[in-house]
């Protein structure tokens, strides 16, 4: 009988343990979540880019104390122009690379960088990043028409191009890795977390795909480790069906898609 009150102070305090780590991890989630869902890199404002096709280099003021750095690329008698929105980590001295490969397609592509991201200052937010896609859309509207401009998501980008998609007549929506929302990629990290009420940034691609009307093409990697291939399907299943094209890539990752055939004669297919 006497090693009851042991026994039960012991787990008493793996108890006080176990909910002092709990709500240690999710303060962590809730005070960091900036630094873990956002990776920019910063570029000195008189860093030059150099790229293999011709340029401009744009740089949008959308509010007071913000400023859009953006590459604008352009090729004689283009078939359209790509409005592309990259990944949560780098700048554009390595996503305007990538973007290129649009470029060799004939396509002029226009490609930003989000605030704190290479050149582009101001404060970010969740309203921030749809408010600078709608500047960037308005900035090609002066040279393109609506049924000229395709938008192009890759991984966090892929909310922000839909929800332009859900706001404007773009002539496409192609989406490569994208997520249900963000609400639900965390949930699928950390499912013993009330992740709905800890997350500023809830990015809700769900909602904005049903107002789209435009033709849209998912490409998901069946291997993605970083947005569960389960969240892209899923945001494919509730996207209106008539128009919407889900291709599923076999062995596919987060960041090779490009490697497979399947992709790249999607693609090739979307943009013709």
């Amino acid at each position: 009988m006497s090693n009851i009150p042991r026994t039960k102070n012991k787990l008493k305090k793996v108890l006080l343990f176990l909910v002092a780590l709990y709500l240690m991890i999710g303060a962590s989630l809730y005070l960091l979540q900036e630094k873990i869902l956002f990776l920019p890199t910063v570029l000195p404002q008189d860093y030059q880019y150099e790229f293999n096709h011709p340029f401009e280099e744009v740089f949008l003021k959308t509010e007071a104390d913000a400023v859009i750095n953006a590459i604008h690329f352009k090729i004689e008698n283009p078939k359209g122009v790509i409005l592309y929105f990259h990944g949560n980590a780098g700048d554009l001295s390595r996503w305007g690379t990538i973007a290129e490969v649009f470029v060799n397609m004939d396509y002029d592509v226009l490609i930003m960088d989000y605030r704190t991201y290479g050149k582009s200052t101001g404060k970010l937010s969740e309203a921030a990043f749809y408010k600078d896609a709608q500047h960037c859309y308005d900035y090609l509207k002066a040279s393109y028409s609506d049924s000229k401009i395709t938008l192009y998501g890759r991984s966090l980008g892929t909310g922000i191009a839909t929800y332009l998609a859900s706001k404007n007549k773009a002539k496409q929506l192609i989406l490569e890795t994208p997520y249900y929302s963000m609400v639900d990629v965390a949930k699928s990290r950390f499912p013993f977390l009330p992740v709905e009420k800890l997350l500023q940034y809830k990015f809700p691609t769900n909602e904005f795909i049903t107002s789209v009307e435009c033709p849209i093409v998912v490409f998901h990697g069946t291997d993605d480790g970083v947005v569960p291939f389960e969240s892209g399907k899923k945001l494919f299943d509730i996207a209106p069906k008539l128009q919407a094209t889900f291709v599923e890539i076999e062995g596919g990752g987060h960041n090779d898609l490009i490697n497979f055939k399947v992709y790249r004669n999607g693609i090739e297919e979307a943009l013709k």
